[in-house]
């Protein structure tokens, strides 16, 4: 383990062995509100990992979000063009960090700057799985829904205060974690490969087939309670995300991805209901 102030040393030591970089560390809580801080974890510690592979020529994944697209008003096609993340508005500072470091690289892919031997940003969509028990709020869905599921009593879901949406309707694309370390060492095995590209199942689902999950997972009948969202995210809340798949598929991604139920029923049965959570 290597904190992150020390990181820059610990490179420069042993920078002939690392034979690449998956960075994935974030503040990325959705309601965190200090920018600074967000700006100098989530987008300047990026620039300084790029610039070091750059030198090291060392490849170069990072982790991009679904939290870039917004409300969704321009789609979900992981268009790297400078113009077309342009249009893109997130919705909070989590977002737009990671939306400035991919203009950032669009920026560099024009000026013809030089790279990484290979680089990938990966649009994560809700991503659940094993080893997220250090996140607090910002846990999947299935990990908040466990605890009370596994009791036989209701978990507690978002209303929907949108017309088109009923509660418990919003749609999210829910993407096993495992199906997202493939795909990362998939770039690895195809070190041909670089671009900005969705990490999603590309089939979104509603929040109440999440839930029905975990409580089938756990032979329980399913219950839910809706309750009011608080106001100072009603304006910043994604009501439908789902991947276009198919700018990874082109490149040659083959792999299928897990079902929701089948992940939800691995998660539950093999991780949080076990004596030992982690892997």
């Amino acid at each position: 383990m290597v904190h992150r102030e020390d990181l820059g040393e610990f490179l420069e030591d042993h920078g002939e062995q690392v034979k690449a970089i998956f960075h994935m560390g974030a503040i990325s809580s959705t309601t965190e509100t200090d920018a600074d801080k967000i700006m100098d974890n989530n987008f300047r510690l990026t620039c300084d990992l790029w610039d070091w592979c750059t030198a090291y020529r060392v490849p170069f994944i990072y982790a991009s979000s679904a939290a870039t697209y917004g409300s969704g008003e321009n789609g979900f096609v992981d268009d790297a063009d400078r113009d077309a993340l342009a249009k893109l508005s997130p919705l909070n500072p989590y977002g737009w960090s990671k939306h400035l470091f991919d203009r950032r690289v669009a920026r560099m892919m024009e000026d013809s700057a030089e790279t990484p031997p290979q680089w990938a940003g990966l649009k994560f969509f809700n991503v659940y799985g094993p080893n997220e028990y250090h996140k607090g709020t910002m846990q999947s869905v299935v990990s908040h829904v466990f605890p009370f599921a596994a009791k036989g009593e209701p978990a507690s879901l978002f209303k929907s205060h949108h017309p088109d949406y009923e509660h418990g309707g919003q749609l999210r694309d829910f993407i096993y974690v495992d199906d997202c370390v493939s795909v990362m060492m998939w770039f690895l095995d195809h070190p041909d490969v670089s671009g900005v590209f969705n990490c999603g199942t590309g089939q979104a689902r509603p929040f109440k087939d999440l839930a029905a999950a975990v409580y089938a997972a756990l032979d329980h009948d399913v219950q839910i309670d809706y309750i009011p969202m608080p106001d100072h995210l009603r304006g910043k809340y994604q009501y439908f995300t789902e991947a276009d798949m198919s700018k990874l598929r082109n490149v040659g991604y083959t792999a299928p991805f897990t079902s929701l139920e089948e992940g939800v029923r691995q998660y539950v049965q093999d991780f949080l209901f076990t004596d030992d959570k982690f892997r």
